[in-house]
């Protein structure tokens, strides 16, 4: 709607998660690193936890990107399965064809593509996604993939990314062996007060802004109703986008974001 008015080429503020718009601050820059770090040495299950909002698809779709080659990626964006249905989601993705659909037969043709994959020196990543939504059963047929391996090393590197009661949940006694198996975790902190600003400058920059002026007391304002929560800078961000084309301004100051955030709340 606004894009010509402002000389934008897309939406800089979609909620989608959109690798194109990955913004490194210093907690994602520190999650990546970490994610490569724990796939590069094989590590097993790999935790990511944050808050609602906080870029955790973002980062999995960005993670794809800087992945080589020989690394084989499984992506489950939202394991709403029975434990054998999340199975065969999780070969599919790899790309396997499967004939038989029994428990048996998917684990037997993922663990031989796994050895394949080591064979040729290679790597495999299952990267589950919203993961809190996992069940004790699905969690327990997760552990039981970790255990494909060589003598030498893990064949399937899992990383589990979900929100804060992801890790209460995998705390629980009867959840234990899965637990001590993660041998990497990290929680992915909101953006930093100072980062917002260099946040919407990248967004706007990616989305080919040519024509809007921020004032610089606006970002206090915007950290103050989204806490560095990328996704509610992106909520509120649009919605300003949207009232400074319908009142023809390009310069953004105090009134316009007050505004758009008792709309908001």
């Amino acid at each position: 709607m606004y894009f010509d008015y402002y000389g934008l080429k897309t939406s800089p503020f979609n909620i989608t998660s959109d690798p194109q718009f990955f913004y490194e601050s210093s907690a994602h820059k520190e999650a990546l690193a970490i994610l490569l770090y724990g796939i590069q040495e094989k590590k097993g299950i790999i935790l990511i936890t944050g808050e609602v909002g906080t870029g955790k698809t973002t980062l999995c779709k960005t993670l794809l990107t800087k992945l080589p080659q020989h690394v084989k990626t499984s992506l489950i964006l939202n394991p709403y399965f029975s434990d054998v249905q999340l199975l065969q989601a999780i070969v599919e993705d790899f790309g396997l064809h499967l004939e038989k659909k029994s428990r048996l037969d998917i684990v037997k043709k993922l663990n031989a593509f796994l050895l394949e994959i080591s064979a040729q020196g290679g790597n495999a990543v299952l990267i589950i996604d919203e993961a809190q939504n996992l069940t004790a059963r699905q969690l327990e047929q997760i552990r039981l993939l970790s255990n494909l391996e060589t003598s030498q090393e893990k064949l399937l590197q899992i990383i589990l990314v979900g929100q804060p009661e992801l890790a209460e949940k995998l705390n629980r006694f009867n959840l234990r062996q899965i637990y001590q198996r993660i041998l990497v975790k990290h929680n992915l902190f909101p953006l930093k007060e100072d980062e917002v600003r260099e946040y919407i400058e990248h967004r706007l920059k990616k989305a080919g802004e040519t024509d809007i002026t921020i004032l610089p007391e606006s970002f206090k304002i915007i950290y103050e109703f989204s806490k560095g929560t990328p996704r509610l800078i992106n909520i509120l961000f649009d919605r300003a986008l949207l009232c400074g084309f319908v009142k023809e301004k390009k310069i953004f100051g105090e009134e316009i974001f007050k505004a758009c955030i008792e709309e908001l709340t």
